[in-house]
């Protein structure tokens, strides 16, 4: 995997901002504006300044202006359309920082000049590298960031609130070596099995950057509720100290439970070398909350140093699926490697399999929710 440096310059001129006489902003400005979907929980009619003399923050919300198109030509929306951006289009996005190997390495930035759209679902930031398959990133002019008379206004003021302490009665993690090692694909199969053996499924996505394509997909195999770190209030983890991580973590567990879900899947994003991930994966927190791990691997020899971090990290390896399973020589390769049975994502949408995998569950099916 190769790294280029990002560049991108712009020639347009940004217009100037539009205030009344008393420096509030205009409500109809908001109303037009392209809101995406890291923001989608935060309450917009709140906004009645904007802020233009304070360092952003990781989840703060910013009025910016697309001054130059790159990478990403649409943004999500609070329900996942993809809305097509145009030059001068005024959107609302969260400050956020990122990292994706296959896509860009970005950063807050401590100012509020020129920055880049590093993610679809709406996260502002400053691009460091690039993947050298990936476009410029799209580049947008900050107006201001958003705020009341409280103060600016975060991603935070819309997160879930306090829940209870519980949690489901079994959790399976999905872990992967990678980007696009296929777990998402891996939870939404699985999370399609548990539901065909009749159990009640909830869904978190614990880890990565704000977007909704992950969780439509897991509720469509059946998953509710569906939750991601956006819920209790990060537009991204990139970044997050391990202490958060598990506190995310148990947030969304609990309130899982409580909306009365028997099972729970949980995908990690990235994989196990990046730092957010391997954190919480290692923490103690997350062996006690997580009853069975199912690794996505891109190849074999990704299964087996998969296998082999998570046994010496003492965690329940159950089985391997992922993108090597569209190949059945690599299967093979694989199954021939490694510990633990080896699935395809068709297979583990096949109540049988999924009753083998976990024979515990036979114990779950008579139970009353939580």
């Amino acid at each position: 995997m190769f790294l280029a440096q990002q560049t991108s310059h712009s020639t347009t001129t940004a217009r100037a901002p539009r205030w009344d006489v008393h420096g509030r902003l205009d409500p109809d400005r908001l109303t037009s504006a392209k809101s995406a979907y890291s923001v989608r929980r935060v309450n917009l009619s709140d906004a009645t300044a904007l802020v233009t003399d304070q360092k952003p923050s990781a989840g703060d919300l910013v009025l910016a202006r697309v001054v130059q198109l790159g990478q990403h030509q649409h943004l999500e929306s609070a329900d996942s359309r993809r809305a097509r951006l145009w030059l001068g289009d005024e959107i609302v996005v969260a400050y956020g920082a990122r990292y994706a190997p296959d896509q860009y390495e970005a950063f807050v930035p401590d100012d509020l000049s020129s920055c880049h759209l590093v993610a679809a679902g709406g996260i502002a930031a400053r691009v460091r590298s690039r993947h050298a398959g990936m476009r410029p990133a799209t580049q947008i002019e900050p107006i201001g960031l958003l705020a009341d008379r409280a103060g600016v206004l975060n991603v935070r003021r819309g997160a879930l609130g306090a829940p209870a302490k519980m949690r489901p009665a079994f959790t399976v993690a999905v872990v992967g070596s990678s980007m696009n090692a296929g777990k998402t694909t891996t939870a939404a199969n699985l999370i399609a099995g548990l539901r065909r053996l009749g159990h009640r499924v909830g869904a978190a996505k614990v880890t990565g950057t704000g977007a909704g394509g992950d969780r439509w997909l897991m509720a469509d195999a059946g998953a509710s509720p569906v939750l991601d770190f956006t819920d209790v209030g990060y537009a991204s983890t990139a970044g997050l100290p391990p202490e958060t991580l598990e506190t995310v973590l148990a947030q969304l567990s609990a309130h899982v439970a409580m909306a009365g879900a028997q099972c729970l899947v949980i995908e990690v994003a990235d994989g196990l070398l990046q730092c957010e991930t391997s954190a919480l994966v290692q923490s103690a927190r997350f062996a006690k909350m997580v009853d069975a791990v199912l690794f996505a691997a891109p190849d074999a020899m990704s299964a087996v140093a998969g296998e082999q971090w998570l046994a010496k990290h003492h965690l329940p390896l159950i089985a391997i699926s992922g993108v090597l399973t569209t190949s059945p020589l690599a299967m093979r390769e694989a199954a021939e490697a490694v510990g633990v049975p080896v699935h395809t994502a068709d297979e583990l949408a096949d109540p049988r399999v999924v009753s083998r995998l976990f024979p515990i569950l036979r114990q779950l099916a008579s139970r009353p929710a939580p």
